[in-house]
């Protein structure tokens, strides 16, 4: 997956798509998680890292991950594949 190159991103958690100009907020994880995906990480790297961070078991993080990936895909914050 990757983020749309336009995709602008705050520190308090603010996503803004500035050709739609629509903005989102993200709760802390889901921040985290978009952030890793806009520096290009893949799937195994992010699951890795808040699996250890937030003590989750892998099958929840999945669960979760791809729920988060499906409205990331329905705002169209994501590019084309």
């Amino acid at each position: 997956m990757k983020v749309k190159s336009n995709i602008a991103i705050s520190d308090s958690g603010f996503v803004f798509d500035p050709t739609a100009g629509e903005s989102y907020t993200f709760n802390q994880t889901g921040l985290e998680i978009f952030r890793m995906l806009k520096e290009g990480k893949e799937f195994g790297e992010i699951s890795s890292l808040i699996i250890a961070k937030y003590d989750l078991d892998n099958i929840v993080f999945e669960r979760f991950y791809f729920d988060f990936i499906s409205m990331l895909k329905q705002f169209q914050l994501l590019e084309d594949e």
